[in-house]
């Protein structure tokens, strides 16, 4: 009797589950039958959603309803807290699996080459995110101590990092926020948020709805300059072509021409300011210094030399996310990539045998939380179509129990899906007291004790 095809999914995130469930989809699933074992570096699953999404994101957090479908299927395995490749190899995979799926996703800031880039007071936005979001590796304080902060980027992360700063603690703390990023935000002092776009508003990379949620707070003023409001011809075509840029483009004229009102932070959103140089004193961040860009005719922008210093006394750079290198694996360092074509990854011209990729190791961190699904179905694809063919290596040890049983000799301490309820249960019992849907908890040896490692 033939046995269940058996893959292996590293990274339990959206893009890895999307994976998981197009497997699940397949006619394989039927016969000979899906064996799926997720593993994952944090003792907790899903990723992005639980660790990159503002906690004020309800809306986007709902996607872990669908994902909780496909890690409910018994074909589905999940090992939290297991280390690629620290606690378990390539090679070491290849023993127990037909295949191995690669969706560790992107976790790092992207470099801005700007002077000053490196002053005390200048952040990523990534780092920023993974302390409010409470990842356990990351310090469990932030200093929160500048009046006047800049906010370099026009997308979807800048405008978190924004709102998380110009928020009080208070509107937050209906959350899941952890104790420690309630008492920091407490303390924090931000009153101007300041956040800077190179080009216009028809080319800002901000989802409409997000960008509408900046003026829903009782204590955030949204101020943006008539002056910024420009188009040219490219920006127009933009805006024809494009219905979300088109909607982003009329709430910014509509903030423009508006009245400044009194709520007491006051969040400007600029456009058309290139950062040349983050200004510092004794080691510091004091000011930022930007250049006054142009439209080009087709869309881009370019210099006018013309120069503003602005009053902060901190700077996050959210510039775009990096991937982090995966040992054993080819590496496109420009892009941040593991090389691949239709989710195969090749290495030195050709396939790498059983070895695939999807999500933003494979393309890059851009686009929405649901393109990845697009990814998945074609990765799994063109995986059923190699294991089809009998292009698929033949593991040594392919029993279910075999992995398990290394992890033991191993001494890895993981967690299981069914840890995850254990887990999610003790966050929700933290939050009852309070009325809260849940209060996240951040050490990381407390998360595997909740989960029952």
């Amino acid at each position: 009797m033939p046995r269940p095809l058996r893959v292996a999914i590293v990274g339990a995130g959206p893009a890895g589950i999307y994976a998981a469930d197009a497997l699940l989809k397949s006619e394989a699933a039927v016969d000979p039958g899906v064996s799926i074992d997720l593993f994952e570096r944090m003792p907790a699953p899903f990723g992005l959603i639980r660790y990159g999404v503002a906690p004020d994101h309800p809306r986007i957090k709902g996607i872990i309803t669908a994902l909780h479908q496909v890690l409910d299927k018994p074909q589905v395995r999940l090992f939290g807290n297991v280390d690629y490749p620290g606690d378990i190899s390539l090679d070491e995979l290849r023993s127990f699996y037909d295949a191995v799926i690669f969706s560790t996703g992107a976790t790092a800031d992207r470099a801005l080459s700007v002077p000053g880039v490196d002053l005390d007071g200048s952040y990523g936005a990534a780092d920023f995110v993974s302390w409010y979001d409470g990842h356990p590796d990351v310090p469990r304080t932030w200093p929160l101590d500048a009046e006047k902060v800049a906010v370099l980027g026009v997308g979807n992360v800048a405008l978190d990092v924004a709102r998380i700063l110009a928020k009080t603690a208070d509107e937050l703390l209906p959350t899941e926020i952890p104790v420690n990023v309630y008492d920091g935000l407490k303390a924090n002092k931000a009153v101007e948020v300041h956040v800077f776009g190179r080009r216009g508003p028809a080319q800002a990379k901000f989802s409409p709805m997000e960008l509408r949620e900046l003026d829903h707070s009782p204590h955030i003023e949204v101020i943006v300059n008539p002056e910024d409001i420009d188009y040219d011809e490219g920006s127009i075509a933009e805006r024809r072509g494009n219905k979300q840029t088109d909607m982003v483009a009329k709430t910014l004229e509509n903030w423009a021409i508006r009245d400044i009102g009194d709520r007491p932070h006051k969040l400007f959103l600029h456009f058309f300011e290139s950062p040349s140089e983050i200004l510092g004193e004794d080691g510091r961040v004091v000011g930022l210094r930007t250049e006054r860009t142009e439209l080009d005719g087709t869309g881009n922008v370019r210099g006018t030399g013309r120069f503003t210093d602005w009053d902060v006394q901190s700077v996050y750079r959210a510039v775009g996310y990096l991937s982090d290198e995966l040992p054993k694996l080819p590496w496109d360092v420009e892009s941040g990539t593991v090389p691949d074509e239709g989710g195969r990854v090749i290495d030195a011209g050709g396939h790498m045998q059983s070895t695939y990729v999807t999500g933003w190791i494979r393309r890059g961190p851009i686009g929405l939380i649901g393109h990845t699904k697009g990814d998945a179905n074609e990765t799994v694809a063109n995986l059923l179509a190699d294991h089809a063919e009998g292009r698929l290596g033949a593991p040594s040890s392919p029993e279910a129990e075999a992995v398990e049983s290394f992890l033991a000799e191993r001494g890895v301490r993981y967690t299981t899906w069914e840890g995850w309820y254990r887990l999610d249960a003790a966050e929700k019992a933290l939050g009852e007291p309070q009325g809260r849907a849940r209060v996240k908890i951040v050490e990381r040896e407390e998360m595997l004790d909740a989960s029952g490692a």
